[in-house]
């Protein structure tokens, strides 16, 4: 098996060496692969927003990809390992709740890998989907059994309101740009049809819906439906959450401020 793409998505941070034995040992199972990095800032244990992060990217690679979910492995008293698959790309990840929370009801297949038990270690849950890799090139995934996922609790939902809907901060990204928990259907299903506002801090009410930032002049707030279909609130070249006193990227705790569509 050569030249597989391989992407990793963890809440493991740079600071150590977990990431970089993780590759080390995969490629024991898979000789030459190219390994791409997601995002290995998730804050941790946080599935919603790595089931976020996995939806902006998964679909951009050529199918066959293999993503290796590495957020929370080590949840549950015996922790499951899946191999699911749609659309043509593979995904290993442990049984925690998080391909619900990205795919919902949508996987074409979900199949059991390995249970562990008793006292195990990153390392053999790594080599575990190094074996389940390996399986995969010899085309030999029939070993393993199909299964139901866990379905995690769904922490953030718009709640609709008398006046409005009020959306969840889900996510800040690098630009820090605000992402919030509300998708176009539910947007559309919501406003059905109705002018909405949403209000900023100090600045002029959106009241429209961009396709790029440039829509607008520098500075000014737009809201745009992003690349995972999420809402997201920014303000062209300047920096919307630290500007509307959200925080900034680097901060890990406000992931539950919410703001109000009005209608």
């Amino acid at each position: 098996m050569s030249n597989v793409t391989i992407t990793l998505l963890s809440d493991l941070g740079t600071r150590d060496v977990s990431v970089t034995n993780a590759k080390a040992i995969l490629m024991s199972y898979a000789p030459d692969p190219v390994f791409v990095d997601i995002s290995h800032n998730v804050v941790q244990y946080d599935l919603q927003q790595a089931a976020y992060l996995l939806l902006s990217a998964y679909r951009h690679f050529q199918k066959g990809t293999i993503h290796i979910l590495l957020v929370d492995v080590f949840s549950g008293d015996n922790p499951r390992m899946l191999l699911a698959e749609k659309d043509g790309f593979y995904f290993i990840a442990p049984d925690n709740g998080i391909l619900a929370l990205a795919f919902g009801s949508e996987l074409d297949s979900a199949l059991q890998c390995f249970e562990f038990a008793g006292q195990y270690s990153f390392s053999d849950w790594i080599n575990s989907a190094g074996k389940v890799i390996k399986s995969l090139a010899q085309k030999n995934a029939t070993q393993y059994k199909p299964c139901e996922i866990k379905i995690a609790r769904r922490l953030l939902q718009p709640q609709v309101m008398p006046l409005g809907v009020d959306c969840n901060i889900l996510y800040i990204d690098r630009y820090e740009n605000i992402v919030l928990d509300i998708t176009r259907k539910q947007f559309d299903e919501y406003l059905n049809g109705r002018p909405f506002r949403i209000k900023v801090m100090r600045m002029q009410d959106i009241t429209t819906i961009s396709n790029n930032y440039n829509d607008v002049p520098e500075g000014e707030p737009l809201c745009r439906f992003n690349s995972a279909g999420f809402l997201e609130i920014a303000l062209n070249h300047e920096a919307a959450a630290s500007l509307l006193g959200l925080g900034s990227y680097s901060s890990g705790n406000l992931r539950y401020q919410t703001i109000r569509i009005f209608f």
